[in-house]
């Protein structure tokens, strides 16, 4: 900035004194009008690093790291090339500068065309800057864009998002403003992340539990209180039905699935690492031909990604663990193994090679048999 500045004060000092010089008036009056353009050319380059300078201080800031007026500093720079590009003009035409402007309105259309997308940048940073939309280094998603990473800079006609995988994702800022995308960043200020997954059970586990079952279930000491509560809801409600004239099916009895609920409610209620003062759910959804879903609905009290996911990790290691002590199993559609077992083929053989299934000194059998094995197949 300095070295401009030096650059521009001896120019102006010299175009003021030509006069002295002995040299024709057109001859002096051109030269001094050149070197007048090329003085305000520093000191354009001058307002251009002051505004530099002022964002660099700026960036340093607490607040500058999360909202740029990189934009704002651009538009700036725009209107100062702008405006001197009209004053250079009417000086080397030796032309009033108002003129030069007043017949701009003739080509408006034309400059409105031609910088069409700059002032649609113009109009979507102030914006962004004025509600808030964006900062650097909020996570967002743009599918259309291809974008799912932080925001790394924020400029006039751009915004650059880094990805997940390191490579960035170049957005036009009026793209950003006239699209929708999510914005993640208010999810990190609440303190809590979602957990929302599914369990889907198999269809034919359901059942009710028995007495030793239910006895059995009381080991748990999550269920403990639950099954007391529970047991006295059903004698209460089945006192009046205890009749010997009433079949049986006709009393409320607790099942599996509806335990499995209720211990999976209690679990994540003293789960640490679960936020406990956000929605929390168990709850049944609609079945299907793939099982019966079990949503789990909480939030983590972590929002970093790697921390977040060990929480959620840690709760459904243990529920699916726990199913089979309720009697539930989780469907899962046939795999190859099941098909093997299911016509016949031991499982646990089909990754040996044939010779390696039989005596070493008898290959030639095992060869036979191997080929007979394939043909059966075939």
């Amino acid at each position: 900035m300095i070295h401009y500045i030096s650059n521009a004060v001896p120019l102006f000092v010299i175009a003021a004194n030509l006069g002295l010089l002995p040299l024709g008036s057109e001859l002096a009056e051109g030269i001094g009008r050149l070197l007048a353009v090329v003085a305000l050319l520093y000191v354009v380059l001058t307002l251009s690093a002051l505004l530099s300078s002022l964002q660099d201080i700026y960036a340093l800031s607490s607040r500058g790291r999360t909202r740029s007026i990189k934009s704002y500093v651009e538009v700036a720079r725009g209107c100062v090339w702008a405006l001197a590009l009209v004053v250079a003009i009417s000086l080397m035409f030796d032309r009033s500068p108002f003129l030069m402007l007043s017949g701009l309105g003739a080509i408006s259309a034309v400059l409105l065309l031609v910088f069409k997308d700059t002032l649609l940048s113009m109009v979507a940073s102030a914006q962004i800057g004025s509600n808030d939309m964006l900062r650097i280094g909020d996570w967002v998603e743009m599918p259309q864009a291809n974008a799912d990473g932080f925001v790394i800079d924020i400029a006039l006609h751009t915004v650059k998002i880094q990805n997940f995988d390191k490579t960035v994702t170049t957005v036009p800022t009026y793209k950003l403003f006239s699209e929708s995308y999510r914005n993640w960043r208010h999810m990190f200020e609440s303190g809590g992340r979602r957990i929302k997954r599914t369990l889907r059970i198999d269809a034919s586990s359901v059942r009710f539990l028995t007495e030793a079952e239910i006895d059995g279930l009381r080991r748990f000491a999550l269920l403990h209180d639950y099954l007391d509560e529970k047991q006295n809801e059903l004698d209460e409600s089945n006192r009046e039905l205890r009749d010997p004239a009433i079949d049986p099916v006709n009393l409320r009895r607790l099942s599996n699935i509806g335990t499995f609920r209720a211990y999976a409610m209690r679990y994540l209620q003293q789960k640490k690492g679960v936020h406990q003062d956000m929605l929390m759910m168990v709850r049944m959804m609609e079945p299907g031909s793939d099982g019966i879903p079990i949503e789990i609905y909480c939030f983590s009290d972590d929002t970093a990604w790697v921390n977040y996911e060990q929480v959620q990790g840690d709760i459904f290691d243990h529920f699916l663990s726990i199913l089979p002590e309720m009697g539930l199993r989780l469907y899962q559609a046939p795999s190859g193994s099941d098909l093997q077992s299911a016509f016949g083929y031991p499982a646990q053989l089909s990754h040996v090679p044939e010779f390696e299934k039989f005596p070493a000194q008898d290959k030639t059998a095992a060869s036979t048999q191997a080929d007979a094995k394939q043909d059966l197949r075939a």
